[in-house]
């Protein structure tokens, strides 16, 4: 039983090296363009701290080394893609980029730590650190959910970003077992949380994916989702498509 739950840990840890991965092409088109465009920067600022509570959390409990490692490289991918937007960002956007990583990555979380250490001890730190990255972890998951709105309405995939979605269902799905192998309810439920959400938008995906769109009900909405975070623009998708 234990080796196979390393086993799987091993395999959850390269599909999270992959999700993590998932957001290169946008950056690569930040730095061609030597602009930031609409992308936001709050979904990598919150996933540089998730995956920095994370790491806290395998290295604080006892054969949570995985979880660990890969979140550590979680940490070193996410200050990459900030180091990039703050590089290129506007003045305005560059300004309420660096104050959000000051409060949340640096601040918030040298709070969670020192607060961890003085005042809980044992089971009780790093369970309270789990259930701050369960929280984060499940936000984290969610954030692809606000385009299926539009995808029923335009009956298109077009805006669906389904390598992320499918992403987070194969983490969701691995780590929820490994989870499970290992008796960790914290690392379990927000990634059997995820794996649900996975399901649900690979679902609408297949549901629509050869839907005929309606073309006017797509060019008012384009502009507008170009501003989601998580989600790039349209010529981007189409070209990963093809």
């Amino acid at each position: 039983m234990e080796g196979l739950s390393f086993g799987i840990g091993v395999i959850g840890n390269i599909i999270s090296v992959l999700m993590f991965l998932s957001p290169v092409s946008t950056f690569w088109r930040i730095i061609k363009r030597g602009s930031t465009e609409e992308f936001e920067s709050l979904p990598y600022i919150c996933t540089l701290l998730n995956s920095a509570l994370w790491t806290y959390y395998g290295l604080t409990k006892s054969g949570e080394i995985l979880v660990a490692t890969v979140n550590g490289f979680g940490i070193f991918v996410e200050a990459i893609y900030l180091s990039i937007f703050l590089i290129y960002a506007p003045r305005k956007m560059r300004a309420k980029t660096a104050i959000l990583v000051g409060i949340l990555d640096v601040g918030f979380l040298a709070a969670a730590i020192l607060v961890t250490q003085l005042a809980l001890k044992g089971d009780e730190r790093t369970d309270a650190m789990g259930i701050l990255g369960a929280g984060l972890n499940i936000i984290m998951y969610a954030s692809p959910l606000a385009v299926m709105k539009t995808v029923v309405t335009t009956k298109s995939v077009e805006f669906m970003p389904f390598l992320l979605s499918f992403f987070f269902f194969l983490n969701g799905g691995v780590w929820a077992f490994y989870a499970i192998l290992v008796h960790d309810i914290i690392l379990a439920v927000p990634n059997g949380t995820g794996f649900l959400l996975g399901v649900a938008q690979l679902v609408l995906y297949a549901m629509y994916r050869n839907a005929k769109p309606s073309k006017n009900v797509i060019s008012g909405l384009e502009e507008g989702w170009q501003h989601e975070h998580l989600i790039p623009p349209s010529d981007q998708i189409v070209s990963q498509q093809d």
